[in-house]
C-alpha cells in the first residue's frame, strides 16, 4: 500500500499486525483464532440486555470501578491494582508506551511470540531485541535473563503460555526474569492462562516491577465485547491511567462493563468451560499423534503442531479446501511447517480430524 505524502512519516514505516481470518462464509469449522468454542456465560448475556435497556444515552464510567472491583476481589487484589481497556491489545498498546519508551534501549521479547509485539514497537518507537527460543521452541529463560543483567534494556515482554507455541512456565521462572531485571517492567501477557498455565498475579504483591495482562477473550468467550485487564503494583496503574486519560478517557461502554463484570461473578459457568476446553485439548493431542503429527505441550486453548512428512502451507489449504480454518503462519521460517489449531468443541475437533485422515490417506 502507497502511503499518501499527507501522513506522518511514520505511517509508511509501519508494519500492521495481520488477524486471522474471519471468514463470511457459512459452516466453517473455525478453528484459526483461539476463540473460545462455548458461548458466554448466559448471567453475561443478561448482564448485557439488561445494561442496553437503560442508560446507553449517558457515557459509561470513565474508571470502570464496578468492574475493577469485581476483577481484584477474583484475583484478591485492591480495584487500584487493576487496569481495564477495550481488549488485551489495548492494554498492551497502552503498556509499550508507558514502560518501554527509554532511548536506545532495547525491548527484550522471544524471537516466536504474539506478533503484535513488534507492532507496538514499530508505532512508538521501541526497538525490540529478539531472544531465540531453545530447540525445543521453549522460552529460554536463562538467555532473557543474562541479558537482561547486562543492564541498558527497556524491560522484557513475554506471553506465558506463550503464543504460537502454548507452552507454558512455571512461576520461578518468571521471578528469574524480575529479580534480573529489577529496574524495568516485566510485562507477562497470561491471555490463555486459564486453561492449564500459572498466573503470576500472585507475585504482584511482592514485584513492583510486574506487569500481568489479562483477556476475556479466551477463557471467558467474550472474544466480540473486547475487554481486557492489566495487574500490578499501584505506580504501574496509574502511568497506564495517565496515559489511557491523555488517549481515550472512556474506553469501556456499559455493556462491556456490564458484560464483564457478570462473567467475572459467574465462576462456575468459568471453571465448567475452562476444563471441557482443556478436556478436548488432550483427545485431540492424542488423535493428532496418532495421525503422525508431532505435538507441542499445551497450557493453552490451542495446539502447535507438525507432521514430518507434510508440509504446514499445503495442510492449512488442504483443510480449507475441506471447509476447516486452522493457522498457519509463513514467517519466523523456524516455524513455517507447524499449524496453529484453536481446540474448539468435540464436534468441531472430530470434523478438523476427519478432514486430516482423508488429506493425509
Amino acid at each position: 500500500m502507497t502511503v499518501p505524502s499527507l501522513c506522518s512519516p511514520v505511517v509508511g514505516r509501519l508494519e500492521p499486525y495481520v488477524p486471522g481470518e474471519q471468514p463470511r462464509i457459512a459452516g466453517l469449522v473455525k478453528l484459526n483464532t483461539n476463540e473460545n468454542p462455548y458461548p458466554p456465560s448466559p448471567h453475561a448475556v443478561a448482564a448485557i440486555e439488561a445494561a442496553a435497556r437503560e442508560g446507553l444515552q449517558l457515557y459509561p464510567d470513565p474508571q470502570s470501578l464496578a468492574l475493577r472491583e469485581t476483577i481484584a476481589a477474583h484475583h484478591g487484589l485492591e480495584a487500584g491494582q487493576v487496569f481495564v481497556g477495550n481488549g488485551s491489545d489495548e492494554v498492551l498498546a497502552h503498556a509499550f508506551f508507558a514502560f518501554f519508551q527509554h532511548a536506545g534501549e532495547p525491548l527484550l521479547m522471544p524471537d516466536i511470540t504474539y506478533s503484535f509485539y513488534r507492532v507496538y514497537c514499530g508505532l512508538w518507537g521501541i526497538m525490540p531485541e529478539l531472544q531465540p527460543l531453545d530447540e525445543g521452541l521453549a522460552i529460554d529463560v536463562e538467555r532473557i535473563a543474562a541479558r537482561a543483567a547486562q543492564g541498558a534494556c527497556a524491560g522484557i515482554v513475554l506471553a506465558n503460555p506463550n503464543a504460537p507455541t502454548g507452552m507454558g512456565l512455571p512461576l520461578a521462572q518468571i521471578e528469574r526474569l524480575l529479580a534480573a531485571c529489577p529496574q524495568r517492567v516485566v510485562l507477562v501477557d497470561e491471555a490463555y492462562v486459564d486453561f492449564g498455565g500459572e498466573s503470576a498475579v500472585s507475585l504482584v504483591a511482592r514485584h513492583p516491577n510486574l506487569l500481568v495482562v489479562h483477556t476475556l477473550s479466551k477463557s471467558r468467550s467474550l472474544a466480540g465485547l473486547r475487554v481486557g485487564a492489566a495487574f500490578g503494583q499501584r505506580p504501574l496503574i496509574d502511568a497506564l491511567e495517565r496515559v489511557k486519560d491523555s488517549f481515550n478517557s472512556y474506553p469501556l461502554d456499559r455493556l462491556a462493563q456490564a458484560g464483564a463484570r457478570a462473567a467475572y461473578e459467574d465462576t462456575g459457568y468459568f471453571s465448567e468451560t475452562c476444563r471441557a476446553v482443556m478436556h478436548s485439548r488432550e483427545g485431540l493431542s492424542l488423535a493428532l499423534e496418532d495421525l503422525g503429527f508431532e505435538v507441542l505441550p499445551s497450557q493453552a486453548n490451542f495446539l502447535f503442531v507438525r507432521h514430518p512428512a507434510r508440509g504446514g502451507a499445503e495442510l492449512a489449504a488442504a483443510l480449507r479446501e475441506r471447509a476447516v480454518l486452522v493457522r498457519h503462519f509463513k514467517q519466523p521460517e523456524r516455524i513455517a511447517q507447524y499449524l496453529r489449531i484453536s481446540v474448539g468443541t468435540p464436534a468441531q475437533c472430530d470434523a478438523l480430524v476427519q478432514a486430516l485422515m482423508a488429506i493425509l490417506s
